[in-house]
């Protein structure tokens, strides 16, 4: 690719927690990104389902509905059919700065670590691992069960980071999209992208003196 912008691949899942995936969108095409974008065909149906949202299947379609529902022109987006595994990050050759799924349904984590590939997000990466290439996965489900333990530990092993949206309340957030912020902004963290303010830790809050 030469000097060319690599892309990030954002991958969504049909767990619930779609808000999270459309933020991170957001916020990767202000400062700029280049994305990749796989809505998989339960993803499509959770955003149905959950927020009454219909997104489109068609690839173009989907990317001026992005372009509209985040509001943005920065950066670049191209958006692929869930199980277009044609599509470049369907290949090694094709460089990536890395992938996150977000969120990860437990299907396809499994899926993945037993190397299955049924659609693109589940191609892209098993290619991002027999790469080395980042790839941050965030599984959205609670409790988590014995199989679904050993599945991320799985990835894990074979390189994978496991990221699960997991709240906070140090940064003090006063509403539901400061937590949004805070979940997805520290997902991209992993990958050293800076997509956003957070309020920190930084140690204890002296007591403060009583009157």
């Amino acid at each position: 690719m030469g000097g060319e912008q690599l892309p990030i691949v954002l991958a969504i899942s049909g767990a619930s927690a779609q808000p999270l995936a459309e933020r991170a969108l957001q916020l990767l095409l202000r400062a700029g990104e280049a994305v990749e974008m796989v809505t998989s065909r339960g993803a499509i149906g959770v955003w149905q389902a959950e927020l009454g949202l219909r997104v489109p299947s068609e690839p173009e379609a989907q990317e001026i509905f992005w372009r509209q529902r985040t509001a943005t022109t920065s950066g670049s987006l191209r958006c692929h059919r869930w199980n277009d595994q044609a599509a470049g990050i369907a290949s090694g050759s094709y460089r990536t700065k890395g992938m996150v799924i977000l969120p990860a349904s437990m299907g396809t984590v499994g899926r993945i670590a037993s190397g299955v590939a049924t659609d693109l997000t589940e191609r892209a990466a098993d290619v991002h691992l027999k790469e080395g290439r980042p790839l941050v996965i965030c599984p959205r489900e609670t409790p988590w069960n014995l199989i679904h333990l050993r599945n991320l530990t799985a990835l894990a092993e074979a390189g994978a980071r496991i990221a699960p949206p997991v709240p906070a309340w140090y940064q003090q957030p006063k509403t539901l999209e400061d937590m949004v912020d805070f979940l997805v902004i520290r997902v991209f963290d992993v990958l050293g992208y800076d997509l956003g303010d957070l309020n920190r830790w930084q140690g204890p809050v002296p007591p403060r003196d009583r009157p």
